[in-house]
């Protein structure tokens, strides 16, 4: 099990426990149950790479301590 951090750049940021084994949609997910916000208007970022709902963590080499950077679309 690892740990990420979300931060949404507007003071708010949420630590999430996922499995490396998670796709970006399922961490999506998690995050809108905690945020209060649908999952599907949730973007993740970081620099200029957003990240596709389809693919695992895993395969992202997204591991325990990983920041996302998150955007309301």
């Amino acid at each position: 099990m690892i740990e990420v951090l979300v931060n949404d750049r507007l003071g708010k940021k949420v630590k999430v426990k996922c499995l490396e084994s998670d796709t970006i949609g399922d961490l999506k997910k998690m995050l809108s149950l905690q945020l209060g916000t649908s999952y599907d208007k949730l973007i993740l970022k970081k620099g200029y790479s957003v990240y596709k709902d389809h693919i695992s963590l895993d395969d992202y080499e997204i591991h325990d301590g990983f920041n996302f950077e998150l955007y309301y679309g």
